[in-house]
């Protein structure tokens, strides 16, 4: 009976060093594993940084540099090409690029362009072409204007509610905002306290 509890007891023993040594085998396999999937992520970050890097090589100065060789198009019809764009503006002078721009939603055209020229002289030959024909519409051609981010351009925001809907009356706690009421120039004023 002792004998059989030692053989036990050594069995247990042998079977719990064989469990460290596969635990701790295990645990190198997952370290080994977390050491590879980090030096492929770091391998991905230089990838990313490196193609973000060749899509942005335009900064804000090449950007309106960009802008004072472009001209805008617009009612361009439908059904327009690039190529036509291009026939239609060659005479102006050598074009880099013509975008049509479409609703992201439908893939639809917007009903404008912009063109792009080689050089900013190209811009005022274009601009004579202003109320051409293009397939049938004429067009409307001005220069390309740089956009301005967070500049309003005056098409609503905050504060500029009309007051005759009850809308925004300034900073005040109270203000009574007038209602259409029942008959004909019946006013009636309500407790509004936001």
């Amino acid at each position: 009976m002792a004998e059989e509890n030692q053989v036990a007891v050594q069995i247990e023993e042998n079977h719990e060093h064989q469990e460290e040594g596969e635990d701790a085998e295990a645990l190198e396999a997952m370290k080994q594993r977390v050491k590879e999937m980090e030096e492929e992520a770091a391998k991905l970050r230089e990838m990313q940084a490196q193609v973000e890097k060749e899509m942005n090589l335009t900064t804000e100065e090449d950007k309106e540099a960009i802008d004072a060789r472009s001209i805008y198009v617009g009612n361009v019809d439908y059904s327009a090409t690039p190529e036509d764009l291009q026939n239609h503006f060659q005479s102006c002078g050598t074009i880099n690029r013509v975008t049509i721009l479409c609703d992201k939603f439908s893939g639809h055209p917007k009903g404008y362009a912009y063109v792009e020229f080689a050089d900013p002289s190209s811009v005022a030959n274009a601009m004579l072409l202003d109320n051409t024909v293009l397939r049938g519409r004429p067009i409307k051609v001005t220069a390309k204007r740089t956009n301005i981010p967070g500049y309003a351009r005056g098409r609503g925001g905050r504060g500029t509610r009309a007051s005759w809907r009850g809308g925004f009356y300034g900073h005040g706690a109270y203000f009574a905002p007038t209602f259409r009421g029942r008959g004909r120039g019946r006013r009636a004023t309500a407790f509004a306290p936001y």
